[in-house]
């Protein structure tokens, strides 16, 4: 069987992909790279306990991007990832990355351009797309089951206050501090856009105050951040993003359409659909899909986490139907830019800013 080698830049999540390349027969996990080198030290101990002698590690990026390899997995910091999948690009190999797709409107252009220069497969690890009840309102959605889409809502809401210190290092001028309140914005905007395939147009951006819970761990932006998105068929979605304390960890994604609606409640999938022309007298039902492919049941972000990696690689090999799921660089970046433009939005004033079609060349330079 042909395996795609593949090195991984970021140690602690390539802690995460040595199990996973383990059970992939299409996978050869060949390098990792990190510049933390007590967290390498701590991956490479990880590889040789599960008997992968073979990976190379490395702590400079340089010496890593000359490895043989065809394809990275981005998983450095989130507001850097353009710079090195343009290095990676360039040098010949196949990209996929974590979350964020880019940082400001300059790279999405680039990054955008890139892949269109060289033709390598760019792909986003947006893993929250694809947990099997969210993966079934895409198919039902794009079926037509529920009509039209009129309202959509998005929401990942998560106190990383108490883990805070951990994940930024002690650094403090580390990027989640100095993100803006709506930078971290995939989570909650990406799985509407895949469910749909519909573009965003325009965005609104909101945000609190930084409250003092969050401003003593040292952020610099508002704790809780919202987008207002208008879509291009004119439906309305709000998106709902990071810290706010709650009484369970909420990711929420519900469609309202013209003949019913569909709501992700965690552990099943409620549906309500009626007959197109009769109003009211619809039936509901609620259940939990299957996985679409078994082995996904035991990987993180319920199922995410294999799937993204599962795509990435078989497009790669030339599967169209992988090639369709995987989430390519225009996808993700529109997924991206509300978040971006959301906060321009905020200062100044919560204007409504419209969002530029990036697939269209002519709406590129400015």
């Amino acid at each position: 069987m042909e395996k795609v080698k593949v090195g991984v830049m970021g140690a602690r999540r390539g802690s995460t992909f040595i199990n996973s390349s383990l059970e992939d027969p299409c996978v050869e996990l060949v390098a990792i790279c990190d510049f933390n080198k007590a967290l390498l030290d701590d991956c490479k101990a990880h590889a040789d306990q599960r008997g992968l002698g073979n990976v190379a590690f490395y702590d400079s990026f340089d010496e890593f991007i000359q490895h043989d390899m065809d394809a990275v997995i981005l998983a450095n910091y989130a507001n850097e990832h353009v710079p090195y999948a343009i290095r990676v690009m360039d040098s010949g190999r196949h990209v996929m990355t974590e979350c964020l797709t880019c940082a400001t409107m300059k790279e999405a252009v680039e990054l955008i351009e890139c892949v269109e220069r060289t033709g390598k497969i760019y792909a986003y690890a947006e893993n929250y797309c694809f947990t099997p009840i969210r993966w079934e309102m895409r198919q039902r959605y794009r079926r037509g089951d529920i009509g039209e889409l009129m309202y959509a809502e998005g929401e990942y809401v998560h106190d990383c206050s108490s883990i805070w210190p951990s994940i930024t290092y002690g650094i403090r001028n580390h990027w989640r501090n100095l993100m803006p309140s709506t930078f971290y914005c995939t989570h909650s905007i990406g799985p509407i856009l895949y469910m749909t395939g519909l573009r965003p147009v325009q965005v609104t951006g909101f945000e609190t105050p930084n409250m003092p819970f969050m401003r003593e761990l040292g952020t610099a932006s508002g704790t809780l951040g919202m987008e207002i998105i208008t879509l291009e068929n004119g439906a309305m979605f709000k998106s709902l993003h990071f810290n706010m304390k709650h009484t369970t960890h909420v990711s929420n994604y519900q469609l309202n359409g013209t003949l019913g609606a569909m709501k992700d409640l965690g552990d099943k999938l409620d549906v309500y659909v009626e007959e197109p022309g009769k109003n009211g007298g619809g039936k509901g039902e609620s259940y939990l899909p299957e996985h679409v492919i078994e082995e996904g049941k035991a990987s993180g972000h319920g199922g995410g986490d294999f799937y993204t990696t599962h795509y990435f690689i078989r497009s790669i090999l030339g599967d169209e139907v992988a090639r369709e799921r995987s989430i390519d660089v225009y996808s993700a970046v529109e997924m991206c830019i509300p978040g971006t433009l959301g906060f321009v939005s905020i200062t100044e004033g919560n204007k409504p800013i419209k969002l530029p079609n990036l697939r269209n060349k002519a709406e590129r330079d400015p």
